[in-house]
């Protein structure tokens, strides 16, 4: 179980893998997420469900590779197999025919926002897609966007490719053009979220976003994922992940996912001297 059945790359350390977890494949629903541990020692991260097939048994998760288990992860290919994961963790995706639906993905956050760009899109929403990244290479999954949405605008900071500028600069252009936007969807990087909600908040625009807070068992009991919304402590692995962006204290959610900063640019550094170290000792093996 748990057997890697497609691993390829989408962009520069973004890396999709297909996993065989029929059980999970079956139940998940838009907007839910599973943990993972690599192996025996590693520790546990959250990954969405970008995607499933209940036919062949298989999820798919996208992953970015940043920290330690992440770009140890992305090392992984088709064959091997992940110690153990759990899901579908996390509330789904609130569905419903808002009417002109916006789902907006910034870098791999595209990967979570497509599954509930697709639910609403079969709920009957005019969707319209906006994908950014910070040049072409970091813009992923525009075809799968462009085969459920109706309008799909890619976006790069440097201007590589599509619009060049902001999400938040393309979503403010539509809004100007006069189109009425009765949803939002937002996920990706803290200040890119914090972003939209700033551009959709004078206007009153229902504005939704999933939080990336430190998690570890995703059931309420260790407590690391937990955010201010509404003035309100949430645990995001239980109550969220997604919220009324409106609603989220932004400042406390980026202090609290810098607390082991330090720890986790040690425990990179430690992982890819092993690498090198591994290879070297490959090279001298071989002759």
């Amino acid at each position: 179980m748990n057997k890697i059945v497609e691993a390829r790359f989408l962009g520069p350390d973004v890396k999709l893998f297909r996993i065989t977890a029929p059980k999970i494949a079956e139940k998940r629903k838009a907007g839910q997420f599973i943990i993972l541990r690599v192996h025996k020692n590693g520790e546990r991260i959250p990954l969405t469900v970008a995607d499933s097939n209940v036919e062949d048994g298989t999820i798919t998760i996208i992953v970015q590779g940043i920290g330690k288990t992440t770009q140890h992860l992305n090392t992984l290919e088709a064959g091997d197999e992940i110690l153990d994961l759990v899901g579908p963790l996390g509330k789904a995706s609130h569905i419903e025919n808002f009417g002109t639906a916006v789902s907006i993905g910034g870098g791999v956050g595209t990967a979570i926002a497509f599954p509930t760009a697709k639910a609403l899109k079969e709920a009957g929403n005019h969707v319209i897609s906006i994908i950014g990244g910070r040049s072409k290479e970091y813009v992923i999954l525009e075809d799968e966007m462009k085969a459920v949405a109706d309008e799909v605008y890619p976006c790069t900071d440097d201007g590589s490719y599509g619009f060049h500028g902001f999400v938040t600069q393309k979503l403010q252009e539509i809004i100007d053009s006069g189109t009425k936007l009765d949803f939002v969807l937002a996920i990706g990087p803290i200040p890119m979220m914090k972003a939209v909600a700033d551009v959709t908040r004078p206007y009153g625009i229902q504005t939704v976003v999933s939080l990336n807070p430190i998690m570890v068992d995703g059931t309420g009991m260790c407590g690391g994922c937990r955010a201010m919304v509404d003035d309100k402590v949430v645990f995001v692995c239980v109550d969220g992940p997604e919220f009324d962006a409106h609603k989220v204290d932004f400042s406390t959610l980026t202090k609290r996912n810098k607390m082991y900063l330090s720890q986790e640019r040690q425990s990179v550094d430690e992982f890819k001297h092993k690498c090198k170290l591994d290879a070297k000792i490959e090279e001298v093996a071989n002759g």
